[in-house]
């Protein structure tokens, strides 16, 4: 006689539960084993690994801005990176007044911030004076309004009509584009520095040899990141902005004015990438194509740490930059 097959509903059950169990047990074990890759790395390649993480913290604050504007506004900003480029531009701009000119050289405004007393002098052991400190503020304000006025002039029209995410990610690809052509024709192909001066070095206890200037992203992005959990958990902005990220419809039944919330994530994110954007330049160089070279990696680092969260965008940044390094 033959043996009874198995109950099809038994089957059904035993499989779901299978499943449930690698779902629960799937993201600890990646963490883990992600974790176990940061301190193989930091041990036996710790040079690269100091520097991954030099550039994945510039990586986690522009990915940052991209996790809000998803978040929020439910679509992938392709301008993000050329946002970020043009940001270090602009703090250029600010701090020596340079843009083409003719083929003897550049033109210069008749004022800008290195004019000021004692501007260019290094800070510290960093290569650049105050004056480049002042300008990241500055440029981080105009590319805050850059994003605003776009979003009135673009992307608010289109989410009047209704258009469907796909439709905003390529009007951001097309303003991605009209960004990068705005850098090359005020500031040329040619690659840029915020200064000439030689680099100083410190040496880590127990580590390798580091720029200083490394010392200051680091820095940098520690307080802005600290800046930034302030607003999202301790007032009622980055309240609203949590609330309309998990769900539109209902925030705006609740009274929470979601125009307003998007005007903030539009000013957040510009302040954000403008520093990350800036940071960036600092440790490497300002080139034309460095907004399209930071779009696959700030895209990546979004989606490692899921998107429409800040903490994973942080975590995903570093990760990205470790791994790439």
């Amino acid at each position: 006689m033959a043996a009874p097959t198995a109950d099809p509903v038994a089957r059904e059950l035993a499989w779901q539960q299978a499943r449930r169990a690698a779902e629960t047990a799937g993201p600890p074990l990646l963490w883990i084993a992600i974790a176990a890759f940061g301190v193989w790395a930091a041990v036996a390649h710790t040079d690269p690994f100091v520097t991954g993480v030099i550039v994945g913290s510039i990586l986690a604050l522009g990915a940052l801005g991209l996790t809000f504007i998803y978040g929020v506004l439910k679509f992938a900003h392709f301008a993000h990176g050329d946002a970020m480029m043009l940001a270090a531009y602009l703090v250029f701009f600010l701090l020596t007044g340079r843009v083409v000119g003719t083929r003897a050289g550049d033109a210069a405004l008749p004022w800008s911030l290195e004019d000021l007393p004692g501007a260019t002098t290094a800070v510290w052991d960093f290569s650049f004076g105050y004056g480049l400190i002042l300008s990241i503020p500055l440029a981080a304000v105009l590319t805050a309004g850059l994003l605003l006025a776009l979003d009135r002039a673009v992307y608010r029209p289109l989410r009047g009509r209704r258009a469907r995410p796909i439709i905003l990610a390529i009007a951001s690809l097309a303003i991605a584009i009209a960004l990068r052509s705005v850098v090359l024709g005020l500031w040329g192909p040619t690659g840029r520095s915020y200064t000439s001066e030689i680099r100083p070095t410190v040496q880590i206890p127990y580590g390798p040899r580091v720029v200083t200037d490394q010392l200051f992203i680091l820095a940098a992005t520690v307080v802005l990141v600290a800046l930034v959990y302030l607003v999202l958990y301790r007032t009622r902005t980055g309240k609203a902005m949590r609330a309309t990220a998990d769900n539109a419809e209902l925030a705006r039944v609740s009274g929470i004015d979601t125009e307003a919330v998007v005007r903030w994530t539009w000013a957040l994110s510009g302040l954000l990438i403008a520093v990350a954007g800036t940071l960036l330049a600092l440790q490497s160089q300002l080139k034309p194509e460095l907004g399209f070279t930071l779009l696959l990696p700030l895209f990546a680092a979004t989606i490692v740490g899921g998107l429409g969260s800040p903490q994973g965008a942080l975590a995903g940044g570093l990760i990205v930059g470790v791994v790439q390094e």
